[in-house]
């Protein structure tokens, strides 16, 4: 689909440095975002304690030769819980990386960079598609810079999900193209279908609530478009994709599925989480939560503005282009965006309550003005659009950048900046004193918060004995792997610092035992008989992890496949 004017390349343009100004323009505007780090610190927004201790526990992991991660040791002040089987791996391995690398009070801001820097690049390949190139490279921008990511950066600091919003312009595309828009002609479906299902599992495999706005908003375009065409050409391809990619993230979300429960999942939606107290501009018997939720909502209203103001633009523009052929093509993108963006406004506000309810998994988005992430695309999808051969466009792109300006101007007034949060809760984790854990990752029975902290590794119960007549040796303390041994003159009790979970496997002697629990908490207390013990606890491989990692690699098996087919055809029609 390329407009014989405005959206053809320019004929000396080259690829390769088309791409790296897109890369640079869009790094540009990333480093601007967190060009105030440098002198006010690090924003301390509502989720930088977890994302922080999560970061720092899968380094601290990876020097004890683990490569992958799945129970969380530091969590609950040592005890331990089971976050990295719920939480998606991608944002966790790239901060984990790097603080390995670079010093503790760089790794915010190089994070941030390097996400924004993604995101405006995806946003690029999506509308180069119908843009010119200056005007795509401001859509870009645009949505580097969009409100619902300076409110992640400056007042949420949740960057699992600002990560995962940085593919929704790709995993867009190549909805798009499984609709039938921007498919070359002589391209076979299932490179479109590939393109789908990596880029979908990449989504999942960085943020939940983040992938279940993914997966509503591509069955939503591609039911429409199977709709529109009177066909099941856009269903059947859509299912493929969803289905493979589901496929590549099965290592990941069959365990976290299967293991809910085993923990309380649903402290997840517990009072102030839950999505009919996070409509727009939904108040609550909570000042903090008001406010905060009045910001999200101005946001939102922003977002939407842009949106309507470029789309217009853009229906002018089609209006205006009725001479060419690709009319048609043009009114269906059209279309395809102002339906998302039309689900994702609605979805903001109460009357949908009904649907949060009744939608598989929709609850677990949590904030409704999450949707705002998704409108995003479309404002940098309809901003590059507008802005494509339009006539003083540096008046209409400078009016957007000082609103998106003051926006985060607003924003960074209205959070806490402090350079100390993640040295600080490095400086726990090195004293051996840990983090709080997590309310929905916590065991069945358990109650995290009457866990002690700065408790030894492991005590007696009863007391502790003579140390001529009991003695504790650990061998072995790993984040999977607990080995002790006990020598004591009578039966004792031994408390470990550990919860309880099913996938621990506690032996006494190599046989393996039952463990009882303190009082209140699932606690591991081993009861052991006098004399010599040999103390081992060992976090095992469940059979739906197993399940999970045969899906994926059998999923990572087709699309080889799949590729080495596409390779063999394309050689083949080049040779002839």
């Amino acid at each position: 689909m390329n407009h014989p004017d405005a959206y053809s390349p320019h004929k000396n343009s080259s690829p390769a440095r088309e791409w790296l100004l897109a890369v640079l323009s869009s790094l540009g505007v990333a480093l601007a975002i967190v060009a105030p780090f440098f002198w006010l610190a690090n924003p301390s927004g509502h989720d930088i304690a977890f994302h922080a201790s999560s970061w720092l526990d899968a380094a601290a992991q990876w020097k004890e030769g683990i490569l992958f991660p799945r129970w969380t040791e530091w969590a609950n002040y040592g005890y331990g819980e089971p976050r990295f089987i719920f939480y998606p791996p991608i944002s966790w391995i790239l901060g984990g990386a790097l603080i390995t690398l670079l010093p503790i009070k760089a790794v915010v801001g190089t994070y941030v960079v390097l996400a924004q820097t993604l995101a405006g690049t995806s946003a690029y390949a999506l509308v180069r598609k119908f843009a010119s190139r200056g005007a795509a490279l401001a859509g870009a921008a645009c949505f580097a810079a969009n409100p619902d990511a300076l409110l992640v950066i400056y007042v949420r600091s949740d960057y699992a999900e600002l990560l995962a919003i940085a593919f929704y312009p790709l995993l867009i595309l190549a909805t798009l193209q499984l609709c039938g828009l921007f498919a070359k002609q002589g391209t076979k479906d299932v490179k479109y279908v590939m393109c789908f299902a990596l880029t979908f599992a990449a989504i999942w495999l960085t943020n939940a609530p983040a992938a279940v706005i993914a997966s509503y908003s591509a069955v939503l375009l591609l039911a429409w478009a199977a709709v529109a065409q009177r066909s099941w050409k856009p269903a059947v391809r859509g299912a493929a994709g969803i289905g493979l990619g589901l496929g590549l993230a099965a290592f990941y979300w069959i365990p976290a599925a299967y293991e809910q429960r085993w923990v309380k999942i649903t402290q997840a939606l517990s009072t102030g989480l839950a999505p009919r107290e996070n409509f727009l501009f939904t108040t609550i018997a909570d000042a903090d939560h008001n406010h905060f939720n009045r910001v999200a909502s101005a946001m939102a209203l922003l977002t939407m503005f842009f949106i309507v103001v470029f789309a217009l633009r853009a229906w002018q523009k089609i209006r205006a282009a009725r001479e060419f052929a690709i009319d048609a093509e043009l009114r269906k993108l059209w279309m395809l965006l102002v339906l998302l963006a039309a689900a994702a406004s609605l979805l903001m506000v109460k009357i949908t309550l009904p649907l949060w309810a009744i939608l598989p998994k929709l609850r677990f988005v949590q904030f409704p003005w999450r949707w705002m992430s998704m409108l995003a695309v479309v404002f940098s999808a309809f901003a590059a659009w507008g802005l494509t051969r339009q006539k003083r466009s540096w008046l209409w792109l400078g009016a957007v950048f000082v609103l998106l300006a003051g926006s985060a101007v607003y924003l960074g007034k209205n959070t806490w900046w402090d350079a100390d949060d993640f040295p600080s809760m490095q400086y726990e984790v090195q004293l051996g004193h840990g983090f709080e854990g997590t309310d929905e990752y916590d065991p069945l029975g358990d109650d995290h918060l009457d866990l002690a902290k700065e408790q030894p590794r492991a005590r007696f119960v009863d007391g502790v004995p003579d140390s001529d007549r009991a003695q504790i040796t650990v061998r072995v303390w790993t984040a999977e792997r607990r080995l002790l041994d006990v020598q004591t003159q009578q039966p004792e009790r031994l408390a470990l610092r550990l919860l309880d979970y099913p996938a621990w496997r506690v032996t006494v002697n190599g046989e393996p035992i039952q463990p009882g629990h303190l009082h209140g908490v699932r606690a591991i207390v081993v009861p052991l008989p006098a004399g010599h013990s040999v103390v081992r606890a060992t976090f095992t491989r469940t059979m739906d992890r197993t399940i999970g990692g045969l899906v994926s690699t059998a999923s990572l098996l087709i699309l080889g496949f799949l590729w080495f087919r596409l390779s063999i055809g394309s050689a083949a029609t080049h040779r002839t």
